[in-house]
């Protein structure tokens, strides 16, 4: 049954794909991220798409964006918890202390801070409850080189997962991650380019779409009900053993 989701870096990649899927299915989708004309794009010809221009960096814009999402349809039941940042790739003493912050900024305080707004809105309505679902990576398993600051920060989302299925149960609020690896998108085409450049094969990918509907799936499941983690990558990634 179609119900009501807010989408962080639903602009592009793997959130406007999956935003689309959600519009499609009937849900009521908030839309959120930065930059309002590519809401807006994502939006066209859906009444059921709420654009809510918002930096997850910021509480006081994402408390904003969900209050006018509830405003509106008096409920939330699912967070697909996704915007995230991949800063330049280099070794550990080249990252700069921006690239750092950055990635701390946007992978781990933003999904904290629209986690813990969707939180307090699942627990004070009537009924109470609803999903949280956060967008991990094979990275918070497997890390590529170079990705210090990428690594880090989804590594610390499998603890927030598993903190907010804890503090959740008492609540009717479930919490899973979905990690996912090599979804073709654009932020996987600078990979790409780079291995073609060195003049390497470049990496098994997967098309994008099997995201959403994975992200779709999840949603769906009855609160009694949770996927706790779920792992989804291109069949021939190098995840499994040793490369």
């Amino acid at each position: 049954m179609a119900g009501t989701i807010l989408i962080t870096g639903a602009s592009s990649g793997i959130g406007r794909v999956t935003a689309e899927a959600f519009l499609a299915d009937g849900w009521t989708v908030g839309l959120v991220a930065r930059n309002a004309e590519r809401l807006e794009e994502v939006a066209a010809g859906f009444d059921n798409a709420v654009p809510l221009p918002a930096d997850v960096t910021r509480a006081e814009e994402i408390e904003a964006a969900f209050a006018s999402l509830v405003a509106r349809t008096g409920r939330l039941d699912v967070l697909f918890n996704n915007a995230g940042v991949f800063t330049p790739a280099a070794p550990l003493d080249e990252i700069s202390v921006e690239s750092w912050h950055q990635s701390v900024a946007v992978n781990l305080t933003g999904m904290f801070l629209a986690a813990r707004a969707a939180f307090g809105q699942m627990r004070r309505q009537t009924p109470s409850g609803g999903r949280i679902i956060n967008n991990g990576s094979v990275s918070a398993h497997a890390p590529r080189e170079g990705a210090c600051c990428y690594t880090t920060t989804k590594h610390a989302i499998t603890g927030l997962t598993k903190s907010i299925s804890l503090d959740g149960r008492p609540f009717g609020i479930a919490c899973g991650q979905i990690d996912i690896g090599n979804a073709r998108t654009e932020l996987l085409e600078g990979i790409i380019s780079r291995s073609i450049e060195r003049g390497e094969a470049p990496p098994p990918t997967m098309d994008v779409q099997h995201v959403a509907e994975a992200v779709l799936n999840m949603a769906r499941l009855p609160l009694e009900a949770n996927v706790q983690f779920m792992t989804l990558m291109a069949t021939k990634m190098p995840y499994i053993g040793r490369g």
